[in-house]
């Protein structure tokens, strides 16, 4: 394919990734920031031989559900991808993606696809930012991996910004050895209690203590914090010093769940509440288990409809959190990896009930043939990739099971990333 400096496209589909479908001499080209129906004059940037990738130069004709962007930063900023479309239309975008990326990995869809959305904006309960050579925190960019400093992040709770902002300022003014990579920060709901993990790569001489407190006197909610120097060559990062509390109470779906330093918890502090009921609502039994299971979101609602709950999780910055949050219920905390425990116990009682939160990397070969020689009457799959999800689907599927509801739970609007919630029984 030989293209001159600005071809004009049209705009077929959206594909994984925030990209959408154009083709120039039948040849596919990915161009990201435009909409299905649109003509625009894109760039190349990047030839594969089956493929390119392009820059939109100039929309000639627009969609109607095209939009003037919210954020003053989006298109630089590498954190959002769909700011330009009507809600509506992403969520619809979102949709035809979650089917086509199923049926193009076999495995058939249903007609309908659930969807569980609330409000777009202010949603985000965690953010990492990084820090430029001048100290300003800020998103790896769109285009490349510099950082683009921001003074507004409309999809994060605004309490994670202006702590953001508290950290760069004090960081530059009374610690400027210090010279810190990324900044990790996470609130509750209410945005009462913050918790940080600023990252260096070496250590430097600071009064830590000292130096949290002056930022708490400027950010009340912040609760704890802890200064963390980044691993290299294979080594673990490493906790340096901490200030005040080491987790948080985050109240979802009735609990107040135990939350440390750097475990995992579900983004959206909107749809926290929605994502537990649609994963666990109306399940009941004897033996449920929960694997990948963070601090026990779900385990901990699980609890209430059955007489045994094991949960599985292997992160050091979990477990201790999961231990707290199944203190004096019915449920058990596992520590180990999902493959170990199921290879421990496929023999063992069958459950009623198998909960799956993995990775994008989703469950695997082994794992998933695990679990189908299992054969638990239910089994609920909760995915982060939609791609690694049809997999372990079609191999599922394939041992007997069938989709009994398809959820798409929109815990990152603006962005190409979706949820996915498969409730599969037996078939």
């Amino acid at each position: 394919m030989t293209a001159p400096a600005t071809t004009l496209v049209q705009i077929e589909k959206p594909v994984y990734g925030g990209a959408f479908l154009a083709r120039i001499e039948g040849k596919a080209v990915f161009v990201p920031l435009t909409l299905p129906g649109e003509q625009v004059r894109v760039r190349i940037v990047d030839e594969k031989r089956g493929y390119a990738t392009a820059e939109c130069e100039e929309v000639v004709v627009a969609a109607a559900e095209r939009i003037a962007p919210a954020c003053r930063h989006f298109g630089a900023c590498g954190g959002c991808h769909y700011q330009y479309a009507e809600y509506d239309t992403q969520l619809k975008l979102k949709q035809a993606i979650l089917r086509e990326t199923l049926e193009r990995g076999g495995v058939h869809t249903p007609d309908e696809i659930n969807v569980l959305a609330a409000e777009p904006w202010s949603y985000r309960n965690r953010i990492r930012l990084a820090f430029d050579a001048a100290g300003n925190a800020g998103y790896r960019g769109r285009r490349s991996h510099a950082v683009i400093p921001v003074s507004e992040c409309l999809i994060a709770a605004p309490l994670l910004l202006q702590g953001a902002q508290a950290v760069a300022e004090a960081a530059r003014q009374f610690a400027p050895a210090l010279r810190p990579t990324e900044l990790a920060l996470f609130c509750n709901t209410g945005e009462t209690a913050l918790l940080a993990s600023l990252f260096v790569n070496h250590p430097a001489k600071l009064n830590f203590d000292e130096f949290t407190r002056g930022i708490a006197g400027r950010i009340p909610a912040l609760k704890g914090s802890e200064l963390v120097v980044e691993g290299g060559a294979g080594q673990p990062a490493r906790t340096l010093a901490r200030w005040g509390d080491a987790s948080l109470a985050y109240r979802a779906a009735g609990f107040d769940y135990r939350v440390d330093h750097g475990a995992f918890f579900q983004v959206n502090r909107w749809l926290v509440d929605m994502l537990v009921e649609c994963v666990t609502g109306n399940q009941s039994g004897a033996l449920a288990w929960d694997l990948f299971a963070g601090v026990g979101l779900f385990a901990r609602r699980l609890t209430a409809g059955f007489a045994r709950v094991v949960a599985v999780e292997s992160s050091p910055a979990a477990t201790a959190s999961l231990d707290a949050n199944l203190s004096g219920t019915n449920g058990a905390a596992v520590r180990a990896e999902t493959l170990a425990f199921l290879r421990r116990h496929n023999k063992a009682a069958r459950p009623d009930l198998i909960v799956v939160d993995p990775p994008r990397t989703g469950l695997g070969a082994e794992s998933t043939a695990l679990l189908a020689a299992i054969q638990a009457p239910a089994l609920v799959y909760v995915s982060c990739d939609p791609a690694t999800l049809a997999r372990d689907l079609r191999a599922l599927i394939a041992s007997g099971y069938a989709i009994a509801s398809l959820t798409l739970a929109d815990l990152f609007p603006q962005t190409f990333h979706l949820e996915t919630v498969v409730h599969l029984r037996l078939a």
